[in-house]
This record gives structure tokens, sequence and C-alpha cells, in this order.
């Protein structure tokens, strides 16, 4: 068996997954449609579009794992048309080469909870994007041709993260001496993951055995403080007073009837209304638990994002 690896997407955690697998000397390849500006010398590069399934065999051909770490424009009605195309190609074309696919995923798939969640929780038909998360979840666990893996991760934040919660108008904002501006309650308890640690567990999985796939693994995060307890923590860096603007519930009704990124985010209101705490007890068990502590991630995110 070959151990090359391609990583499909090269946003915040397929950099993240590549610089580790290339700091251990690993064979890796990134695929996604357009070649990054700033993808670092000697490392090869397939354009490769996921919705045209002769592309996405051409890129991963000659690979033994493929870690997918992709997304699509935030809208429900894409979603719903590009999701289940993606993942059947990704299927199709890791089951006619052979590859084990570790799959990075969210944790919409559970709908509305009031409890932390467990990777045992049913399946959603809620909504629009979390019904859809469902949907292509059944799809690679109902595939027996090929080997899937997938990381499931809450919110993230990072260096250089702005397409965040907690980036460009968050901590982002903050270094910049701007007030931050959080869309919902930011005084509700809710847990980020470090993305740094996430490209460190997809690559836990790319090296974990075969009985670790065929099944959903928790990313697991520092322990749990409120989006504006972390804000916090980068005023402090900044030697700064916090100040954060966040919508009342009934502004963002009220802007949703015409703002449609609000629209798609208020479907989105369940993970932060109430407490969102991420459980992931078995992949502690099995993996590792040492985290990056919220006082080092986010002093490492303020430094990248310092004038």
């Amino acid at each position: 068996m070959q151990d090359d690896i391609v990583v499909l997407g090269y946003g915040p955690v397929g950099r993240a997954t590549v610089e580790r697998l290339r700091a251990q000397g690993r064979p890796v390849r990134v695929a996604q449609r357009s070649r990054p500006v700033d993808l670092p010398d000697g490392l090869a590069f397939s354009p490769c579009d996921v919705l045209d399934p002769a592309s996405l065999r051409t890129a991963i051909a000659g690979a033994a794992q493929v870690a997918v770490a992709i997304g699509f424009p935030y809208v429900g009605k894409v979603w719903e048309q590009l999701w289940p195309i993606a993942m059947q190609n990704l299927l199709d074309a890791c089951a006619a080469q052979g590859a084990r696919m570790v799959f990075l995923d969210n944790l919409y798939m559970y709908g509305p909870q009031r409890t932390p969640l467990v990777e045992t929780m049913a399946l959603t038909s809620f909504g629009r994007k979390p019904a859809v998360r469902a949907r292509i979840t059944q799809m690679w666990q109902q595939d027996k041709r090929v080997q899937v893996a997938a990381l499931r991760a809450p919110d993230f934040y990072g260096p250089g993260v702005t397409l965040s919660h907690l980036g460009d108008t968050g901590l982002a904002a903050i270094a910049r001496g701007k007030t931050a501006t959080f869309l919902f309650s930011p005084d509700q308890p809710h847990d980020y993951a470090f993305v740094p640690d996430i490209g460190r567990a997809m690559v836990t999985l790319l090296d974990a055995p075969d009985d670790a796939f065929g099944k959903v693994w928790h990313m697991p995060c520092a322990p749990t403080l409120t989006s504006r307890e972390i804000l916090a923590m980068g005023a402090v860096s900044m030697g700064t007073r916090l100040r954060v603007f966040s919508l009342p519930p009934l502004l963002l009704d009220a802007l949703a009837l015409v703002v449609p990124f609000l629209r798609e985010l208020r479907e989105m209101r369940f993970q932060w209304d109430r407490p969102y705490h991420v459980e992931a007890e078995a992949w502690k068990a099995r993996f590792w638990s040492d985290v990056t502590p919220f006082s080092q991630g986010v002093a490492q995110t303020m430094r990248s994002f310092a004038p």
C-alpha cells in the first residue's frame, strides 16, 4: 500500500494538516480548484473539482489516503445541491483508488440539543444545513466500499483564521483596536477548537489503524469558556479593554429578513442560545487529550493579527 496522502482543500485545517505532515517528512499533495497563492515551494499540487468525478479521480490517483477539508458557500440551498454530489464523488473516487478517507466534519447533524454532544446522538432532520450534514453522514456510513473516519469539530479559531466567530470580527478586530462584533450571545459557554490541534487530529487519524475507521470521532477542546471570556483574553494580550457589540435576538430576526447571510446564521441559533459542549471522551481514551489551552492559543492568534 502506498503511503501518499492527498489533502483536499487548503483552508485553515488543510494548511494545518499539510504543515504537520511536511514537518514529519511525509509525502503529501494538495488538491483543490485553484492553486493556492501561498503554496510552499516543493509542495505538489493538483487542480481538482470535487463536483467533477474525473477531476477528482485524477487528483487522488496513487494516494493511499485522502484528507478532506473542503467547504461550500454558507447557503442552505447550495449545501442541499452540492454536498451530496461531493460526498458521492469522494466515495466513488476513494473506492476506485482503494484509499481511506479522513473527513473533517462539523456538528450540525445533531440538530438542537440541550445536553453535551456525544457521538451516539441520532441524526437530525432539522433545518436545511443540519439535515444536509445528516444526509451525507448516512451516505458514508452506508457505503461499505470505503474506510471513512469522520472528525467532528466545533467552531474553530487560530492564527490567521478570519472566517470564524472569533476571527475577523472578533480577535482580529481587537488586534486592530476595534470593537469586537458577535452576532449571538457571547455569554453562553461554547466549545472552540484550535486549528493547529485539528490538523494534529487529522494526522492522528491518517496514522490510525483500520479499526479507527467506520467511526465518528469528536475533536477534543480546551475546557469550555464563554466567547466573551476568550475575547477578553485577546484584549488583555493587546493591553486594551474589551469592547463587544452583540446583536439582540429580535434585531437579528429583523435583519435576517433583508440580509441573506444573517438568515443562514439564524438557522444555527441553537448552537448559541444555550451552553454548547462537545464530549470527546472516546478520542481522549484512544488518542490524546493535551490540547492547546486558550491562554496559548489566543496569544498565538493575536500575534498573527497584530498590525
